[in-house]
């Protein structure tokens, strides 16, 4: 796949500047060894505001706040993709007083585009939840199952709508085609919202994408569910009929995950600082209500487990976006 830089070097580094000006005294490790965030704490989210990313990243910031005491700004710094806000974590390097609300972009980025980062370059703290795709056919749709569509796929061509060239709706479709040895025509749009247009309006025949996004429709009776690409069913009362991947012969599992990292370069007392309060976070209320209220599946990982399953991730991504 072509490789594109989205950022210029003026760019990167006006961005830097702006944000070691925001972060400028705030916190830091005593002498004694122990570090305190401070008062101002930054929390990037790198895409715009009313998104899942943004949703997730003034939830984590908020339960976070509880648990600190300190006030968490949240600062949308779109671009690139997604780049412009990873390349401001870059330049606050060392600083453990900025976080940023992660996804899936942390690891596709480095693989399409030609940004100056991958994940070794920060320090990840908490894996939230993992958003698991359901694939989804108009209501009056003729195939009933996920068998039925792949079956059809093998003789006829069938259209998939996918958000975004490189999101976790077309990495879950090119690992089923690979696995299946099928091919499926690709019909790429902007948003979740244009998909699902799309396949009501009968302008594609398949579409894939996360239930917090998908629930209003299933709910409506607008799409119906074929099959959930994660390991075991759903438990929340609208998801738990839909089989799993598994089930239907599919085994394919891929799921976008949320969660927040810190700058590389930070001292092991603040990694520690942000992995204990990450673990408070998660026995609040507010992740719970997080967790439930966007249908996620609460599998946490935190510190040097998070690594791990990062690790294991990019290797999945890299096997369908790296050709």
């Amino acid at each position: 796949m072509k490789r594109r830089s989205l950022l210029t070097a003026g760019a990167v580094g006006s961005l830097g500047l702006a944000l070691a000006a925001c972060s400028d005294g705030a916190g830091g490790t005593a002498d004694s060894g122990e570090f305190d965030p401070g008062s101002r704490v930054t929390m990037i989210v790198p895409f715009s505001a009313g998104g899942g990313s943004d949703i997730a990243g003034r939830a984590i910031a908020t339960g976070l706040e509880e648990v600190t005491g300190a006030t968490i700004t949240v600062e949308n710094r779109v671009g690139g993709s997604g780049a412009v806000g990873y390349t401001d974590l870059v330049n606050a390097e060392g600083d453990g007083t900025v976080l940023l609300a992660s996804e899936t972009a942390l690891i596709t980025l480095p693989i399409v585009q030609d940004v100056d980062f991958s994940y070794e370059s920060f320090t990840p703290i908490m894996k939230v939840g993992e958003d698991f795709n359901i694939v989804v056919v108009a209501a009056d749709s003729p195939f009933q199952s996920i068998s039925e569509l792949i079956d059809a796929a093998k003789s006829e061509k069938l259209t998939a709508a996918v958000s975004g060239a490189t999101g976790p709706d077309h990495i879950a479709w090119s690992l089923i085609e690979q696995e299946q040895d099928i091919a499926l025509e690709r019909v790429t749009f902007e948003s979740t919202s244009e998909v699902l247009a799309a396949l009501m309006g009968g302008h594609v025949q398949v579409a894939a994408s996360s239930p917090g996004e998908l629930s209003g429709q299933l709910e409506s009776g607008d799409v119906r569910a074929l099959c959930a690409l994660a390991p075991e069913r759903y438990e929340y009362e609208l998801l738990a009929d839909i089989p799993t991947g598994a089930e239907e012969g599919v085994d394919v599992t891929f799921a976008q995950w949320r969660g927040f990292i810190a700058p590389g370069g930070i001292d092991d007392a603040a990694r520690e600082y942000w992995i204990e309060k990450a673990k408070e976070y998660e026995r609040t209320d507010g992740y719970t209500e997080f967790i439930e209220s966007n249908m996620l599946q609460p599998a946490t990982a935190y510190g040097d487990e998070f690594v791990a399953y990062l690790e294991e991730y990019a290797a999945d991504v890299d096997s369908v976006l790296g050709n």
